[in-house]
């Protein structure tokens, strides 16, 4: 399996599409394999009626030895190298893919804990169980987005926050409370580091003369994180009064990169580059 997932939501990807989840200045083998919001979540996992395994497996080392000459000459280009290897990691995915995203075989409680028995609840329930099968299964980094696109279809309420808000927040409560309980009992929380969180807060004023609608606010706002050695129940920093600004114990992203690197058990110091996407 890939080591890192994207899940989408049906509504369609964040604003910037695949730069959320590039590999950035790393290698390109470090950039995340999507998996489909609706219907079945990889495509062609099954080799054609006509071709068996020995078939296909010869014809990938072939191809692999034509690509393995032809990257001696392109060396650097971890594109290339990355394209090549994706050959190979399809072919694995055939064996193992079609048991990791088949929830078929989960019990009728699980699904009902999930929401998957509840239409405002089952598209993200089903996304959140497959990210615990695949925890399972070895992929170390999944990114689950919970609303796409623009405006209402994901939590960018300017018109009206209540009705934003409570849709979005009613879609995704239960799933993740089962996420996280289904993680603690299986053993998988302590070693499964969930982080949860957006781009920015909202203003705690009116952005229009009516209506409920809240700008963006990158002065103050919360991210949650659970599990992977986080202590439960602590609370870090605050805003004014009015939720507009942190002002006790400010915390900027890098420190949120700190805390997630120092978990996962990297020094955050010797990652540190001060140029070239730093």
């Amino acid at each position: 399996m890939p080591g890192f997932v994207v899940m989408l939501d049906p509504t369609g990807g964040p604003i910037s599409g695949a730069k959320n989840w590039s590999s950035g200045y790393m290698p390109a083998s470090y950039q995340g394999v999507i998996l489909r919001s609706a219907g079945e979540p990889i495509l062609d996992l099954k080799r054609p009626a006509d071709m068996t395994d020995p078939m296909q497996r010869r014809l990938l080392d072939t191809l692999a030895q034509y690509n393995a000459e032809h990257l001696q000459a392109h060396a650097d280009n971890s594109q290339l190298a990355a394209r090549i290897a994706s050959y190979e990691m399809a072919y694995n995915m055939q064996q193992y893919a079609p048991g990791a995203v088949d929830l078929h075989e989960e019990s009728e409680p699980t699904r009902e804990m999930y929401g998957i028995n509840e239409s405002r609840t089952a598209d993200f329930g089903r996304r959140c169980l497959l990210a615990r099968r695949l925890v399972e299964r070895g992929v170390r980094f999944i990114q689950l987005y919970a609303g796409g696109a623009h405006n209402d279809d994901n939590w960018d309420a300017h018109g009206d926050l209540l009705k934003n808000h409570n849709y979005h927040a009613g879609r995704t409560d239960k799933p993740i409370a089962a996420l996280l309980k289904d993680l603690k009992q299986r053993g998988l929380l302590d070693e499964t580091l969930v982080v949860w969180g957006g781009e920015f807060g909202r203003q705690p004023t009116a952005e229009y003369d009516k209506g409920t609608g809240r700008d963006h606010n990158a002065y103050g706002f919360t991210m949650w994180l659970a599990g992977g050695g986080i202590k439960g129940g602590t609370s870090v920093g605050a805003t004014d009064e009015l939720g507009a600004a942190a002002v006790d114990n400010k915390l900027h992203v890098r420190n949120l990169h700190a805390t997630v690197l120092h978990q996962l058990g990297f020094d955050p110091n010797k990652l540190t580059y001060f140029f070239g996407g730093s």
